[in-house]
């Protein structure tokens, strides 16, 4: 293929679809599952990767961050997820405009989009599969929670990831996000993003976090499509 191709990767949670405290419930259910006893409070997920979400509640509750520890909450939230997955489309929607933005960016042969997403891999799966969303998305060039606790790294997965369709500059990728850590893995990374006020955080957090492009939302395809393009 001659001509400009880019690989876009999209956050799930608030970008793509909301689940209004389902993940919560999931993560108190896990907790009690592998250590037999209550979360002592709410857990900010908002953005952050699983395993700095795992290490943080560890550390929390007084329990020794080892990797068997870790797996075993990393292992009951994705059996959690599956036990209820059926249950995941009554807790949310798929946000305004998004599958019609999957749709285009799929049939766009320029365009190579994944996800990159503080989620498990497993979770991932899961959320977008009871959406109607993950056969739109790349899951061969995506990166998630259980990859690295950093964010900004799992940009370097999926881009590794990619490189069985060509290398892909700097320049080349797009993040599409809504939390000001979205900002930061791109901002660290070296890569382009698009950030989306879908969330918690309204367009003035963004802009302070250092997001150059700030769209309301992805019901206006156009506006998207020349965000991403960068025209």
């Amino acid at each position: 293929m001659t001509g400009p191709e880019l690989l876009v990767l999209w956050d799930i949670d608030n970008t793509l679809i909301t689940a209004r405290g389902f993940g919560g419930l999931m993560y108190r259910e896990a907790f009690q599952t592998a250590f037999g006893r209550d979360l002592a409070g709410p857990v900010d997920l908002g953005g952050r990767t699983e395993l700095d979400i795992i290490s943080e509640t560890l550390r929390q509750h007084g329990i020794e961050h080892t990797e068997e520890a870790s797996q075993l909450l990393a292992n009951a939230l994705a059996n959690s997820f599956e036990a209820r997955r059926a249950e995941l489309p009554g807790h949310g929607e798929v946000l305004p405009g998004a599958l019609q933005a999957l749709e285009h960016f799929a049939d766009d042969p320029r365009v190579h989009q994944g996800v990159l997403t503080a989620n498990l891999r497993s979770v991932a799966l899961i959320k977008l599969e009871e959406f109607g969303l993950a056969h739109l998305v790349d899951w061969d060039v995506s990166a998630f929670g259980d990859d690295h606790a950093d964010r900004a790294e799992l940009v370097t997965f999926a881009r590794e990831r990619a490189q069985h369709i060509r290398p892909f500059t700097h320049d080349e990728v797009v993040l599409i996000g809504d939390t000001p850590h979205d900002v930061y893995a791109a901002t660290k990374a070296g890569v382009r993003l698009v950030a989306v006020a879908t969330g918690r955080s309204s367009r003035q957090d963004l802009h302070q976090a250092g997001a150059q492009i700030v769209i309301d939302d992805l019901s206006d395809l156009s506006r998207l499509a020349r965000s991403v393009w960068a025209t």
